[in-house]
C-alpha cells in the first residue's frame, strides 16, 4: 500500500517539495506519494493529518509553531526551537522534527572562513537556524525591523533598524525575511545594507528560485551569493530520511531530489 505525504502551508502552491520527494520515491523504488495542502487554519493541522491518512508531512509558514504544539513526541532540537517542519506518524502518535536548521548549516559549508553571521529578520526559520549555528561555533547577531520578535533571542546580540550600530564586520549576511519574494523590496534600509556589504565574505537569501533584490545588491558589490535552494534540498533530504525510517543514505536521496532544481 502506498504511503501518503504532503506539505502543509499557506501559501503552498509554489513549493518544490512535492517534486523533490516524488522524484526520490520513484528513483529509490519506494511506495510513496507526496502532495501539497493549503491549510488556512493551523488549529486543524492534527485532525487534517489523520483525516488524510498521512504517514508524514512537512510544514511551512505559517504553521511551524502550531506543528510543534500538536505533536505527541519531539526530538531535542525541536524542543529547543519551538518549531517543527517535519512530522512522522508512528501508530497513533505524531513525532516532530526540525530539519530547516540542519539544512541551512550544511548549505553554508562551502563558504570558508565564516565566523560572524548577521541575520536580517527574526522569524521562525531564523530562530531555529541561529541556535544550530551557535551550537556549531558561529557568532550570530539578529537585526529586525521591530523589537517584539527579538524577545525570542535572549542569548543573542540583537538590534532593530533604529538602534543598529556596526561594532564589527560580519562575514555572512543572511536575508531571513520574505522581502523580495513578490516585490522589489530589500530586507533592511539600503543605508544599513551599504554599511554592511563591503566587509562581507558571502550572502545568502533563504528565498529560492529567483535572484532577489538582496542577492542582486550583493552581486553588484562583488559579494558571493547563494539562494535558498540548497537549504531547501538539504532539509528535504533530512525529512525524507525520517519519512523512510533511514532506509536510504543522504547521497542516495540527494541523487534524485536535486533533479527537481533542473526540471
Amino acid at each position: 500500500m502506498r504511503e501518503l505525504f504532503t506539505i502543509f502551508g499557506n501559501p503552498v502552491n509554489h513549493s518544490k517539495s512535492p517534486l523533490m520527494h516524488n522524484l526520490a520515491f520513484r528513483g529509490l523504488n519506494y511506495s510513496g506519494c507526496y502532495g501539497r495542502y493549503r491549510l488556512e487554519d493551523g488549529s486543524k493541522l492534527r485532525d487534517k493529518f489523520f483525516e488524510l491518512n498521512l504517514t508524514g508531512a512537512n510544514i511551512t509558514v505559517p504553521h511551524k509553531e502550531m506543528a510543534f504544539e500538536i505533536c505527541d513526541e519531539l526530538d531535542e532540537f525541536a524542543k529547543r526551537v519551538g518549531a517543527v517542519n517535519t512530522i512522522v506518524r508512528r501508530g497513533d502518535k505524531l513525532y516532530g522534527y526540525n530539519s530547516d536548521a540542519l539544512g541551512f548549516l550544511k548549505a553554508i559549508e562551502e563558504f570558508k572562513d565564516i565566523k560572524r553571521v548577521l541575520f536580517l529578520g527574526a522569524g521562525g526559520t531564523a530562530k531555529a537556524t541561529s541556535i544550530i549555528l551557535k551550537d556549531a561555533g558561529y557568532e550570530v547577531t539578529i537585526l529586525n525591523r521591530s523589537a517584539k520578535r527579538l524577545e525570542q533571542y535572549p542569548n543573542f546580540k540583537t538590534y532593530t533598524f533604529d538602534n543598529f550600530k556596526i561594532d564589527k564586520e560580519y562575514d555572512l549576511i543572511v536575508n531571513m525575511t520574505s522581502a523580495g519574494l513578490k516585490d522589489d523590496s530589500l530586507p533592511s534600509p539600503i543605508d544599513i545594507l551599504e554599511s554592511l556589504i563591503s566587509s562581507a565574505k558571502a550572502s545568502i537569501d533563504v528565498i529560492y528560485g529567483k535572484e532577489t533584490p538582496f542577492l542582486k545588491f550583493a552581486k553588484e558589490h562583488n559579494i558571493p551569493t547563494k539562494d535558498g535552494s540548497d537549504m531547501l534540498l538539504y532539509q528535504g533530504i533530512i525529512a525524507f530520511e525520517k519519512f523512510t525510517n533511514n532506509q536510504f543514505t543522504f547521497k542516495q536521496i540527494e541523487r534524485y531530489m536535486k533533479k527537481a532544481f533542473y526540471i
